[in-house]
């Protein structure tokens, strides 16, 4: 069974673009949109496209095309608009097939309104149905938006038996028929954090046997109550069916926020997040699938944090949720009597403080590649959910070697790596387990080290995590970073779901250390340690307002057990740091811009703040000597020139990656790496001089 929406040849969207800023310019249409939604490259940053009153550089070196698929799997329409999104977006115009997931129908109360102004007054219609119906019209008419530049492009609507034994509801973009939305139309909870059994919570937990679906108005699709099995089935085999080589969800385990010290993300999000960890195990071993990766997304604990982007790129960030929203109600150009969007959202496009961030939850780590004692290269990412080693020969010639994927599964995105005294690389991260059943639910840390330098890795082996970061079932806690003293002593340190630091040492006899708590409050984000030129760690985290950091007074000796405020200005809470002379260099992006800037610490007061320019973009940074390697405004891959009086970030071909770039010291040249979307890695290298960055390449196929 299928229908047509139809489809208008006049742009109905708003033209022009934002002034002073690249991401901007790659979210709203005008100018050279269509141009750039029509390109078979990767990314935005090539000639022409940028509107940033800095462009990016020219791309040095041939220009990939799109390669990898992208699969979204979320709650409720319009939680890709506004946690996941530019990332949408820039994959949706990348030239790569894409489909987005929504688990629920979120058909709330079925009251397609905004909230009343006053109480009192004539009762709303109350139509689940067509509510459903309408935020799906909002959500195709924003694709259509970013997609091809049309808000009213036409889509074809079918339906499709789902490997859990119901149907699914699939729209086609006829424009661009490799990008696909999919309703499973499950009933959303209806509430953010109470107790309603009849839910992906309940059904989770066993308060319920199944969850129903609630059918929009137009489906092809038909009612069905699924069991949490069939659920996962039903995901697993949307996986294989579109076989994605990155995969996002939002975030399984957030964090409780406030003074009260509760989850504030809702239930919807945190279950849909664990039904596609589930399924993703499935995926994983599965036949003939490609190589994946996962990124998770922070969701409304975003609203707590300093914002990532400038105005001119929130602002069109929030131009594209407000087609969903359907500002203007009596512009039917959906021709569907449900509505054309979601006219909650009217009010508050932005959301609340949605709009001006996007953040990565547990994969900000840029210390995860790292060179062996032979002058060898190591990286290292989750793949499969395993540990991904890709391994580069030493000397120029040397090439890379395809990844292995160690066993053990169950991987969360994103690892830190070592190097132990003895030349043995460590690498950390966590992993989710779900014992004998889905209830079965924790994290924990683990640690692979190698059995010799260069060789082989041993199994991994739990490091357990801190009390605090179980309870109430959260298993809130950070990727795990390390670093070794100048004694040798190697510590983990960890965040806690308590929001403090937490921290382990291997012992002599090759055991770990209980968890120590080392204070701190309201971190956020992952924590980064480094070693500096005496052999004293650093350890540095972001909170919403500051940024702390705990100094090893000398090398050998105890952290201190409590945190030093830095008195620093707040950052958008990634840091990334590297040992510099005496000292360690933090760098961080600036709030409200996405610049990159640095301090200095030799102690625990922090240099003056170095502004390395007009360097704007979003998430991490990776840094070695002069190499700065990170993601511009638009999304792409790129480096910074180093030493260059005018900085900009330096491009070729847009690729668009997963996580954050690391970069690492290589003799007197520097190494930079990153994980593409298409699984992929990636990497360039300095030859030791003051001359730029060799062009990204692939490392190896």
């Amino acid at each position: 069974m299928k229908s047509r929406l139809p489809l208008r040849s006049a742009l109905l969207s708003r033209r022009g673009v934002v002034a002073g800023s690249a991401l901007a310019a790659a979210l709203i249409t005008g100018g050279a949109y269509a141009e750039l939604a029509m390109s078979d490259t990767e990314g935005s940053d090539t000639p022409g496209h940028s509107a940033s009153a800095t462009p990016a550089a020219a791309p040095s070196g041939p220009v990939r095309p799109a390669s990898g698929s992208v699969m979204q799997v979320i709650a409720h329409p319009d939680d890709d608009l506004f946690f996941m999104n530019p990332d949408t977006g820039q994959s949706l115009r990348s030239g790569r097939p894409m489909t987005s997931v929504y688990v629920t129908a979120g058909e709330a109360d079925g009251v397609n309104a905004p909230p009343p102004k006053k109480p009192g007054g004539p009762k709303p219609l109350v139509d689940k149905a067509k509510y459903s119906e309408a935020r799906q019209n909002g959500i195709r008419g924003a694709y259509a938006q970013m997609a091809t530049g049309d808000r009213a492009s036409a889509w074809t609507r079918s339906a499709i038996p789902t490997a859990g034994g119901g149907t699914a509801e699939v729209d086609t973009l006829n424009a661009r028929p490799d990008i696909h939305l999919v309703w499973v139309q499950l009933n959303e909870a209806g509430t953010i954090n109470g107790n309603q059994p009849h839910s992906l919570r309940g059904l989770w937990n066993g308060q319920v046997t199944t969850l129903a679906s609630e059918i929009s108005s137009g489906s092809p699709a038909r009612p069905f109550a699924y069991t949490k099995e069939q659920v996962v089935k039903t995901l697993a085999g949307l996986m294989e069916r579109f076989r994605p080589t990155h995969v996002r969800t939002l975030d399984p385990t957030p964090g409780k926020e406030g003074k009260l010290h509760k989850i504030v993300d809702h239930q919807d999000h945190i279950y849909s997040a664990r039904f596609a960890q589930a399924a993703l195990q499935l995926y994983a071993k599965s036949v003939n699938h490609p190589n994946f990766s996962v990124q998770t997304y922070v969701g409304y604990n975003t609203s707590y944090l300093p914002h990532t982007f400038a105005k001119p790129a929130a602002d069109a960030k929030a131009d594209i949720v407000k087609t969903y929203a359907w500002m203007n109600p009596n512009d039917n150009y959906c021709n569907s009597v449900a509505g054309c969007g979601d006219r909650k959202v009217s009010v508050r496009p932005y959301g609340n403080n949605w709009a001006q961030s996007v953040r990565y939850s547990r994969t900000n780590s840029t210390s995860w590649l790292q060179t062996g004692t032979d002058g060898s290269l190591w990286a290292f990412g989750v793949l499969d959910q395993q540990l991904a080693v890709w391994h580069k020969a030493p000397g120029a010639n040397g090439s890379w070697s395809s990844p292995t994927l160690l066993p053990g599964s169950g991987m969360d995105s994103g690892v830190s790596a070592t190097r132990l005294p003895d030349g043995r690389l460590a690498v950390f991260g966590t992993r989710t387990l779900f014992g004998s059943g889905l209830t079965d639910y924790r994290r924990e840390v683990v640690a692979a080290v190698q059995t010799t330098p260069g060789g082989e890795f041993g199994a991994w082996r739990s490091l357990g995590s801190p009390d605090q970061s179980g309870s109430d079932g959260v298993f809130d806690m950070s990727t795990p970073t390390a670093a070794v003293d100048g004694s040798g002593k190697l510590t983990v340190f960890l965040r806690g779901g308590d929001r403090q630091l937490h921290s382990a040492n291997l012992t002599a006899d090759g055991e770990w250390t209980p968890w120590a708590n080392l204070g701190g409050t309201n971190l956020a984000g992952d924590p980064v340690a480094a070693t500096d030129g005496a052999g004293r760690v650093h350890v540095f985290s972001s909170t919403p307002k500051s940024m702390l950091t705990w100094a090893q007074p000398a090398s050998g000796a105890a952290m201190p057990a409590r945190a030093e405020d830095t008195k620093l200005p707040p950052n958008t809470t990634g840091l990334s740091a590297r040992a510099d002379g005496d000292g360690v260099r933090v760098y961080f992006r600036k709030v409200d811009s996405g610049n990159v800037q640095s301090v200095l610490f030799t102690g625990v007061v922090p240099s003056k703040v170095t502004d390395l320019g007009d360097t704007s973009g979003y998430g991490m940074v990776g840094a070695a000597g002069p190499l700065l390697a990170g993601r511009t405004a638009s999304g792409a891959l790129a480096t910074l020139e180093p030493g260059a009086d005018d900085p900009q970030w330096k491009s070729n071909g847009g690729i668009l990656f997963t996580g954050a770039p690391a970069a690492v010291q290589d003799g007197s040249a520097a190494a930079a790496a990153a994980i593409g979307l298409d699984g992929e890695l990636y990497w360039t290298q300095t030859d030791g001089t003051d001359g730029p960055a060799a062009a990204w390449q692939p490392a190896a196929r």
